[in-house]
């Protein structure tokens, strides 16, 4: 995890890019209603405010209002979907069955 820079007083953990290289390294995820419906609303405001930067054609840089705010946002999207559990996959569930762990 890194840290974003200190936006206007505080700071949040955000998740590094993950580089995926082949289809198996996919993993499904779990995601409740809560979870769903925040994404959904978060994906509305960074379209949102990303039509109005380019509609209003703002300067690309990392000290722009805009932009920070797209970051935030985006930031605060990839912890709600990673913060939310993975779906095991058919190999994972054959696994658990064939091999059972004894306690």
């Amino acid at each position: 995890m890194a840290i974003s820079p200190t936006m206007r007083g505080f700071s949040m953990e955000i998740a590094a890019p993950v580089l995926v290289t082949s289809r198996s390294a996919v993993r499904r995820r779990e995601i409740s209603p809560e979870a769903g419906r925040a994404l959904e609303i978060l994906g509305h405001a960074i379209e949102y405010l990303t039509d109005e930067f380019v509609n209003a054609g703002g300067s690309f840089s990392a000290q722009n209002p805009q932009v920070e705010a797209v970051q935030l946002l985006m930031g605060l999207n990839r912890k709600i979907y990673f913060d939310c559990p993975e779906v095991p996959s058919i190999a994972d569930r054959c696994r658990a069955l064939l091999h059972p762990r004894t306690a």
